[in-house]
């Protein structure tokens, strides 16, 4: 066997590793900007009469948590219609 053969490099990791190109460090992702009067999707468990007390009146109930919620809450604001008046258009 001949002697001027190059030799396989002994960690074959480190030759692979140094075939690719460093991977550019990732830009954190863009911070989501709150829509005004936007409304979050969530999942919520509250007592099944609480649920029920509110489902009785009709449509809107979800409306009408969301309203006893914020005066609760003191978080005054939104757009200024009644939950019996953001649902007329449902009463049909």
């Amino acid at each position: 066997m001949s002697q001027d053969r190059t030799r396989r490099p002994s960690d074959p990791r480190k030759l692979a590793e140094a075939l690719f190109k460093p991977a550019a460090p990732k830009a954190p992702p863009p911070k989501r900007v709150a829509v005004p009067g936007a409304r979050e999707m969530v999942t919520l468990r509250i007592d099944r009469e609480v649920l029920e007390h509110f489902q009785s009146g009709g449509p809107g109930w979800q409306d009408r948590i969301n309203a006893v919620l914020r005066e609760a809450a003191g978080v005054g604001g939104g757009d200024g219609l009644t939950p019996d008046e953001l649902n007329s258009s449902n009463d049909g």
